[in-house]
Order: structure tokens, then sequence, then C-alpha cells
């Protein structure tokens, strides 16, 4: 019989085989899974023998990252800001340059603002963080997929959150009751060019929703129908948050000084990139 170990450095070296990146941790990562353990946990039962029910889970485990799938979509979780939440394929990957946006969003406004949108909100992270650390904020999602919206609402439930986002089916504005008006309206859009996806990685470009990702107008065509459209939907003193694609910002920044912001700041991401840009009504 096999030991914890003994899978965990067969199936690194699978992995590594395959191309994929950090084998080791991945494998941890998928045998703690199978096996219900943390990391810490697992180095614990290094040399307990596997059964054979256990073997086969963390095979198959193993086997799907082979294939480039995405670790978050073989466990079915990843963590945002402290919330677990559930992932599949219905929508994109929570990563860590959207945890920097809700952060500085957060951080940039003084004072909770009564209401805030999440626009494009997929699995509902940005909606959920924004509901757990505003508890008196109103909070507005929305999204065009129903699967999408499907899974923001389970997330909402098993985080214990219910009744404190409203979700909507929207084409980012379109959806929105006449007259509504936000202190924060902040969005993750797609902002990759069609060139970028076919260039991205295969975790990426053949696991994840292709309409989370790309947009028209060389991955620009989202980001400036909202950039357009929000003032209408901005409380005065209201701030506009969005991640973006790298390259973009001389051409998002004009269209925001087009439209009369008050101010409008572009930031970089963990890895010295432009990828936000926060502008105020």
């Amino acid at each position: 019989m096999l030991t914890v170990l003994e899978v965990i450095k067969k199936s690194a070296e699978f992995l590594a085989g395959k191309g994929i990146e950090s084998p080791r941790l991945q494998a941890e990562l998928l045998a703690g899974h199978a096996l219900g353990l943390k990391r810490m946990q697992l180095y614990l039962q290094f040399e307990r023998p596997l059964k054979d029910s256990e073997l086969a889970v963390i095979r198959e485990y193993v086997r799907r990252r082979g294939l480039k799938e995405p670790t978050q979509y073989i466990t079915g979780e990843a963590e945002f800001l402290g919330i677990k939440l559930k992932v599949d394929r219905r929508a994109l990957i929570p990563r860590p340059e959207t945890e920097l946006l809700v952060e500085t969003a957060i951080k940039l406004l003084s004072t909770p603002p009564g209401r805030a949108l999440d626009l494009g909100t997929g699995g509902g992270a940005i909606a959920l963080a924004l509901a757990a650390a505003w508890p008196s904020a109103v909070v507005t999602a929305v999204d065009e997929s129903p699967a999408a919206l499907e899974l923001a609402r389970e997330n909402l439930a098993a985080a214990g959150l219910e009744g404190r986002v409203e979700f909507l089916q929207s084409d980012w504005f379109s959806g929105l009751p006449e007259g509504s008006r936000f202190g924060l309206i902040v969005g993750n859009p797609p902002y990759l060019s069609e060139e970028e996806v076919a260039q991205a990685a295969p975790e990426v470009r053949e696991h994840e929703p292709a309409g989370a990702l790309r947009s028209d107008n060389e991955g620009r065509a989202d980001l400036e129908v909202i950039l357009a459209a929000a003032p209408k939907y901005l409380a005065e003193g209201g701030l506009l948050a969005l991640e973006t694609g790298i390259g973009q910002h001389d051409r998002l920044l004009a269209v925001a000084a087009a439209e009369g912001y008050t101010r409008v700041e572009s930031r970089r991401d963990l890895t010295g990139r432009d990828r936000f840009i926060f502008a105020w009504k």
C-alpha cells in the first residue's frame, strides 16, 4: 500500500512532467482535498497507508490537473478576502488582483456607502466581500449570466449573508431601476482581447467562461461602456472602481476625462502593472 507521502511524490512527478507550475504544492492541495485534510494535517499523516478508494480519488484529481483543469475547479472551492466560495465553470475563479481592487476601494471610502453595486458579479466574490465589510450597506450585484447568478446565490447562502445582497440579471446597468444611485460601483469586467485569450494559459483558455474574459475593441469595449454610463448611477462623491487589462490605461483615462469625473486615478497591481482605475463623481 502506498503512503500519503509516496502518493504526493508520485503525483508531483507526474504534474511536473505535464508542465504544471509548483507541482509539489499542487499535489499536496489535491491530496489534502481528497482526504479532507488541511496541509498541516496532511504533513502529520505522511506515513499513513492509503486505502484503494482514497487513492482512486487522488489519482482522478491529479489526472484532471494534468489536463490543465484549474485546481479550484477540481476542489470546487476558493477563498476571497476570508470568504470561502464555491467555484465551478459557471464563473471565473477569483484572483488576488480582484482582492486588491476591493481592499483598495474600501480604503478609499472614508465612510461606508449606503448602497454599493457589483458589476458582473460572477460567483459573487466582490458582492459578498462588500456585504461582509459593510454590514449597513445595501449591496446590489448584477450579471447577464443566469448560471453565474445561481452560483452567486449559492455562495451567499453558504456565507450566511442571505438578505444582504440583491442579485439582478442585467447587462451592466440596463436592468437597474430608474433613479438607482450608488456610493460605490465596482467591477471586474471582461478586458482581454481575442489575441490575449488565445495566448492565455490552458487553465484559463480552455476552462474558464470565455464571455467573462474577452471583450471587443482590444479588450476595452466593456470598460468604456461602464466608464461612460457610471456617472448616471453614482451618488455625489461616489467612487467607480474597475479592474482593467494592462496597456489600456492611456485610452481608458481619456474616456474617463471626457465623462467629467472630478478625479481619476490609475493604480498598479501586485506585479507593478497598471491594473486599476478609480474615478470619483
